[in-house]
Formats: C-alpha cells, sequence, structure tokens
C-alpha cells in the first residue's frame, strides 16, 4: 500500500464531503484577505496521534498555510497543551478545522486505549495487537494509531495473511482440511504470506497441532486456565495469540498465560475520541 497516496485521497475525499459546493458559513461573514492564527488544545490527558495528518489536511486545504508543531505523535499530554500552532487565511483555517479534529480525537482516543493496555501488561512478554474492526476507509489511519500508542498491528487486510477463523473452518469441513487448502493455494499461487488459525476448544487446538506448518495459532474466547494449558500444549511450536473478551481487567491475566499475543478489537470499533479543539488566538 501506497501510504502517501492513501492519505491524499483520504483527505481530498473528506474535504470534498464536507466544502461540497463552498463554505457558504466563512465565505458569507469572513473578508477572503483576512489572515489568523489557531492553536490545537488538548482538553485531556492521554496519547497523542494525528499531529502530522493534520499538518496534511491543512495543506491540502490551502498550501499557503503555516503549521507549527510543538508536540509530536506518540507525545504523552495534559489539559491545557497546546499541540500546534495553525496560521494563514482565516477562511482556509475554518475550512480544515473540523476535518483535522475529527481525524485527531479519534486517532488520539485508539492510542490512548492502546497505551493503557499496553502499560497494564508491561513486564510480560505479550504484545498487544489490533484487529480488522475498523471504521472503513480509515484503517491505515488507526492502525497507526495504535502503534503510536505502544500496540502491533496484526494483518492490515485480507491480502498480507491467511487466517482461517470459525467460519472458513466450518465452510471447509474441519481444521485439517483449512490448514491442508491453504497450504496448497500459497504453493499454488506461488504465495509466501504467514497462515493462523483460529481455534475454538482443545479438540480444534489438537487437530492444528497436528497438521503443524502453520505460524501461529489463535485461542479464541478461551479462559484464562485454558489459556495456560493451550499454551503448554503448542509448547513454542508456533506463534501463539489470545483473542475475545479481553478487557482492561482482565488483559494482565491473559498476559501471564505466556502468550505471545494479544487482540483486543475494541482499541477500534469503540473506542473514546480524546478531548480537544482548535480555538482561535
Amino acid at each position: 500500500m501506497n501510504t502517501q497516496r492513501y492519505l491524499d485521497d483520504l483527505i481530498e475525499r473528506a474535504i470534498a464531503e464536507d466544502i461540497g459546493n463552498g463554505d457558504h458559513s466563512s465565505n458569507s461573514c469572513i473578508p477572503p484577505n483576512a489572515r489568523g492564527k489557531m492553536q490545537l488544545i488538548i482538553k485531556e490527558r492521554g496519547i497523542l496521534a494525528g499531529v502530522e495528518v493534520a499538518r496534511q489536511v491543512f495543506t491540502k486545504i490551502d498550501p499557503d498555510l503555516s503549521f507549527e508543531a510543538l508536540l509530536k505523535d506518540s507525545a504523552t499530554v495534559e489539559e491545557g497543551d497546546v499541540a500546534f500552532f495553525v496560521s494563514g487565511s482565516e477562511i482556509s483555517l475554518l475550512q480544515g478545522e473540523r476535518l483535522a479534529l475529527n481525524f485527531m480525537q479519534r486517532m488520539s482516543g485508539i492510542a490512548t486505549k492502546t497505551h493503557e493496555l499496553v502499560e497494564l501488561i508491561d513486564g510480560t512478554n505479550a504484545k498487544v495487537l489490533d484487529t480488522r474492526k475498523t471504521t472503513p476507509s480509515m484503517r491505515l489511519l488507526e492502525k497507526m494509531a495504535v502503534k503510536m500508542g505502544g500496540g502491533f498491528n496484526h494483518r492490515m487486510g485480507l491480502y498480507d495473511m491467511i487466517m482461517l477463523k470459525d467460519n472458513h473452518i466450518d465452510f471447509a469441513g474441519g481444521v485439517s482440511n483449512a490448514i491442508e487448502n491453504a497450504l496448497g493455494y500459497l504453493e499454488k499461487n506461488n504465495l509466501n504470506i504467514p497462515i493462523e488459525v483460529e481455534t475454538r476448544n482443545f479438540g480444534e487446538l489438537e487437530a492444528v497441532l497436528k497438521v503443524g506448518k502453520i505460524q501461529r495459532v489463535m485461542f479464541d474466547n478461551y479462559s484464562v486456565d485454558n489459556t495456560y494449558k493451550a499454551v503448554k500444549m503448542v509448547d513454542g511450536q508456533m506463534e501463539t495469540e489470545s483473542s475475545g473478551g479481553i478487557t482492561a481487567k482482565n488483559i494482565r491475566d491473559y498476559a501471564a498465560t505466556g502468550v505471545d499475543f494479544i487482540s483486543v478489537g475494541a482499541l477500534t470499533h469503540s473506542v473514546k475520541s480524546l478531548d480537544m479543539s482548535l480555538k482561535a488566538i
């Protein structure tokens, strides 16, 4: 994926969606030659994410705007901190204001939640992963925010990993069939991407271990005690991942089982945006 092209297209679509045939609110009351300055004010503690995306929003709106970042992505912020200044045409500033906030508030919320979970498992070997439960067209930014919060990205999409989930397994007629089909598919198409298999119980896990030849096995909705047992069964033969029902209350217990990865869909599908505002100076 070409990241810059993706961002350019996303921002252009966002501008077209918001401005349409003209910003009549600003055009009706602001002189076209008026110049001003705004600042991004943080209103609650968290992890900052999206500063460089905001810069690109304002640049796309008006290349003549001046953007001065005071804080970088991944910075810990407190209420009252100022992340950046942007100055130039007042109409251009107003047109970019909400778009920049929309990107930054969501990205910062994701980074903040990710950081919270990463801190909770500090000292263990487990890594926090995101999932594909992302906002359509926003996946790259949301996964960037996870990394800014100290987490790690799972697969980006359906194209960079084979992940055999419950429905794949049921449609294929069982774990063994699904894995063998996947291995044959990779060989036939000369593809070199990892295979992960989701298991729902110890019977499916035993089937995975019997076939082998995959890179990672997932324990879906296993209890903490069963995760301990599952990790021992795998015994380092492949990477291990816990998923399903993982919260701030129990993530430390899951990490203590020795599992390699813990994936949390809530990082992106139900996160609270970080409060901040862009105000005229």
